[in-house]
């Protein structure tokens, strides 16, 4: 799966819309190999962000778990460590 495509589930506060479009918009870049494709691509390209965007729309709405919400901000300042150790260690 592409590094850019964040788990969505289980935050506080909730996954916004344009944070669910984009993971969408991602997955299908990822998988078409594009970013940006081809005026007659164009339309299957926008049509599949449109459709993977429902459906992982519809999926986080539809989970449920015991665990407590995460914070962003605690979960961000973990990858931010884990991102520094990652690339301290190449240099």
């Amino acid at each position: 799966m592409c590094r850019n495509i964040h788990t969505l589930h289980n935050f506080e506060p909730p996954a916004t819309p344009d944070e669910v479009h984009a993971a969408a918009l991602q997955y299908v870049r990822k998988i078409s190999g594009t970013t940006k494709p081809s005026q007659a691509n164009q339309p299957a390209f926008d049509r599949a962000v449109e459709e993977i965007t429902a459906a992982t729309a519809r999926l986080l709405a539809g989970l449920t778990t015991n665990a407590p919400p995460k914070d962003r901000e605690a979960e961000a300042a973990k990858a931010r460590a884990r991102a520094q150790v990652r690339y301290t260690r190449i240099s």
